[in-house]
C-alpha cells in the first residue's frame, strides 16, 4: 500500500466510524428516532422491532453515542489531512489501535449484554474500517 492510499483510506474510516454519529444523535428526538432504532434492532439480529427508544435515559446514552462516534470520525478525518504527512505509521497505529480497542470491547459487551450478534456484526465493521491501515504503508 502506499502512503497516498494509507491517506485516502483514514477518510473511508473516518465515514465508517462518523456516519454512526448522525443516525443516534437523531435517535435522541422521538420525531427522529426511528434510524436509531431500526439500527440497533439490526445490531441486535433478528430484526423483530422489539428494541424500543422509549426510555429517556436510551435517548441520552444515543446522543453520548452519536456525539463520540461523529467526533472520532471528526478526529481520523483530520488526522488524514494534517498530521499523517507528518507522523504516517504513527497516525496509522493509532488509529488501527482505536478500532481494536473498540472492536474488542464492544463485541465483549454485546456478547455479555445477550447481543452475540453484534459481535458478528463487528467483525464486518472492523474489516471495512481498518481495510487497508492493517499493513504498513511502503514508498
Amino acid at each position: 500500500m502506499s502512503k497516498n492510499f494509507h491517506k485516502f483510506y483514514l477518510k473511508i474510516t473516518a465515514v465508517v466510524i462518523g456516519s454512526f454519529g448522525p443516525i443516534f444523535f437523531f435517535g435522541t428526538m422521538s420525531e427522529t428516532l426511528e434510524p436509531a432504532r431500526l439500527t440497533l434492532d439490526l445490531l441486535s439480529w433478528p430484526l423483530d422491532g422489539g428494541t424500543t427508544y422509549d426510555s429517556p435515559d436510551t435517548r441520552f446514552l444515543s446522543a453520548l453515542t452519536g456525539g463520540f462516534l461523529f467526533g472520532w470520525g471528526v478526529t481520523i478525518w483530520f488526522l488524514s489531512k494534517s498530521a499523517y504527512d507528518k507522523a504516517p505509521e504513527e497516525i496509522r497505529k493509532s488509529v488501527l489501535f482505536g478500532i481494536l480497542a473498540w472492536f474488542f470491547l464492544d463485541s465483549a459487551g454485546s456478547i455479555l449484554s445477550g447481543n452475540p450478534s453484534n459481535a458478528f456484526i463487528n467483525v464486518f465493521v472492523l474489516l471495512l474500517a481498518i481495510g487497508p491501515l492493517w499493513f504498513p504503508y511502503k514508498e
